[in-house]
């Protein structure tokens, strides 16, 4: 007997309507899990495992109508990322240096097609270098209840279903991780040109070794993050705090930076940043967080580990 299927089986039918499903939902799929992990390339992973289950469901002989195929994508996608979890703390414990997201590369778009206004808030806000920083910090359950609830909109009803949990312990977990996030996070954005501009003069005075612009760029407890993952060139195995130390060691760094730098102006993460090219290939992305009283820069977010940069070129 043959393994192969007859055209027009089950199975093909299957996978013909398996596939367009899974497609029309992907993006979704993504911006949680990117948002639940802060890694491309285990983003990719739990996605590929999420279609294999997803395959495997709908062509299950006999199995029953799948009567939302949303719920039932993102309850996969969720728990395989929550799973994943585990090994991703482990190669952490490992990493040299500050960690931080890989930086995801977003559209140049600020204006969203008619009637996707709040579909382009909440990506663009899901997705932010800073607020992924802070969700480092929560418990990866206490992750999972965010990113669904305040950045995707699900109701505690709907998380619990996700999560196999009750919608009492849901809605305790949401209430932990909001506040400890909007302890450090305020829901603030700035002005996307405000900060193109102030992005722009950031790099002027680093690449220029200008200490002076740079102090008064930099907000008294502004904090910078390096991350070269010990593979390239970073400020330190900490996070350097403070508008002095920080301003000396941005414009020493300036001295050994390769020649012939190329800056493009990208949107990285859903905010207008610098990507640093040499040779044509990217060298570096930076980021910054602006204070929400004006101009100054409180947080810098600069990634050199060649591994998170691949995606960029």
């Amino acid at each position: 007997m043959s393994d192969t299927s007859p055209p027009g089986s089950a199975r093909e039918r299957a996978e013909e309507t398996a596939t367009p499903v899974f497609v029309d939902h992907r993006d979704l799929l993504f911006s949680i899990v990117y948002d639940m992990l802060g890694s491309v390339a285990d983003t990719e992973d739990v996605l590929q495992e999420t279609w294999l289950a997803w395959a495997s469901r709908i062509e299950a002989p006999g199995a029953e109508e799948i009567v939302s195929p949303r719920a039932y994508l993102v309850r996969i996608a969720v728990n395989k990322a929550l799973a994943r979890q585990a090994a991703i703390s482990r190669r952490r414990e490992t990493y040299i240096g500050p960690w931080l997201p890989e930086p995801l590369l977003t559209p140049l778009v600020d204006t969203p097609a008619p009637g996707d206004a709040a579909d382009a808030v909440e990506r663009t806000e899901s997705v932010s270098m800073a607020l992924l920083v802070v969700l480092e910090t929560l418990t990866p359950l206490e992750r999972a209840v965010f990113v669904l609830h305040e950045l995707f909109g699900y109701a505690h009803t709907e998380t619990a279903d996700i999560l196999d949990r009750s919608p009492a312990a849901v809605r305790q977990i949401a209430h932990r991780a909001r506040e400890h996030v909007h302890a450090r996070r305020p829901r603030y954005r700035p002005d996307p040109q405000l900060r193109q501009r102030v992005t722009e003069q950031f790099a002027a005075a680093v690449s220029g070794g200008d200490l002076q612009a740079l102090l008064q760029l930099l907000a008294p407890d502004v904090t910078l993050w390096a991350d070269g993952g010990g593979k390239a060139t970073a400020a330190g195995l900490w996070p350097v705090h403070g508008r002095g130390k920080v301003a000396r060691v941005l414009a020493a760094g300036s001295t050994r930076t390769p020649s012939g730098l190329d800056i493009r102006y990208r949107r990285i993460n859903g905010d207008p940043s610098a990507v640093l090219f040499s040779g044509g290939s990217p060298f570096a992305v930076l980021v910054l967080d602006l204070a929400p009283a004006g101009e100054q820069v409180c947080g810098i977010y600069f990634v050199t580990n060649p591994d998170k940069l691949s995606r960029l070129a």
